[in-house]
């Protein structure tokens, strides 16, 4: 198995079209059709579906894709090391979060970082819940950001919270609940909810939006399984959408504080003795009290 076959795999996987792969790789249709089929023979199964007009992952296929993924990012991250050894003091951290909104609470750290650790190279991942937590115990990940009550607490963990987040009901700037300063949940029975079923969703954000659904109609709710979508939806107009503060900075979207909701906690996770100076030096930077207004 070589890397050839494995982001010849990925990009097909992901476009599930050959033609576009091939593109994308800048090699020919023929060439990526070849680390298929070689890859598949490697390991003994169909990894697509193939018919004159469609293109899809089989069972084995999805299966696949995480790992192949995986070894892919490995190799880039060890090929970074080794090309910057000895030319610079550019050192690496291998950083995760669970979903791209993380980001967001991320920016005014990541510049304080940039700032006062110049040799740092952040390494950033955003990796499925369900692989992260295993990723970060084993030493694969040096950081991890994330909402305290998603990622379990083990011996050797620690957990900082850098941010407060409000737990919001995000509407249209041109719904009229966009002019409340909070709002309950009793006003938001008349309306239409979008419920979010992702690993996305913080689990306490998760609980309330299921607490809710109970008080509203079937044809009341429209269901996603992507955060992405849940945001498409409520520029449309659908409904609603129970969800962290500042989820988007989307001027399309306004995010009116819940009553009767605790914020929740976004913070670092970290190993108790970092195997790096670094990394200390990086978890005592992010704890910084931001002076920025």
């Amino acid at each position: 198995m070589n890397t050839q076959q494995l982001e010849s795999f990925v990009q097909v996987a992901e476009n599930l079209n050959f033609a576009r792969a091939a593109e994308v790789l800048n090699i020919t249709q023929s060439a990526v059709s070849r680390q298929i089929n070689s890859l598949e023979t490697e390991l003994g199964t169909k990894l697509f579906n193939r018919s004159t007009r469609n293109v899809s992952l089989t069972p084995a296929g999805i299966s696949f894709l995480d790992d192949a993924k995986d070894v892919l990012t490995k190799l880039q991250t060890a090929s970074l090391k080794v090309h910057n050894h000895g030319k610079s003091n550019i050192q690496i951290i291998s950083i995760a979060c669970s979903n791209e909104s993380n980001l967001i609470y991320l920016s005014k750290t990541l510049s304080r970082c940039r700032i006062l650790m110049p040799e740092l190279h952040p390494f950033f991942r955003i990796i499925p819940h369900r692989s992260i937590v295993n990723l970060f115990i084993h030493g694969e990940i040096d950081v991890l950001f994330g909402f305290k009550d998603d990622i379990p607490i083990r011996n050797g963990i620690c957990f900082k919270e850098l941010n407060k987040i409000r737990i919001c009901c995000a509407v249209p700037t041109d719904h009229p609940f966009s002019q409340k300063k909070e709002i309950t949940e009793k006003e938001l029975y008349s309306e239409n909810m979008i419920i979010c079923n992702s690993y996305e969703i913080p689990s306490k954000v998760a609980n309330i939006q299921n607490r809710l659904e109970y008080q509203f109609l079937p044809e009341s709710i429209y269901y996603c399984e992507n955060l992405q979508v849940v945001l498409s939806f409520i520029k449309a107009g659908y409904g609603f959408a129970v969800l962290p503060e500042g989820t988007s900075v989307d001027s399309d979207i306004t995010y009116v504080p819940l009553s009767g909701s605790s914020p929740i906690s976004h913070g670092v996770f970290y190993k108790k003795n970092p195997n790096s100076p670094l990394i200390s030096k990086f978890i005592s930077t992010v704890q910084q009290k931001n002076t920025e207004n």
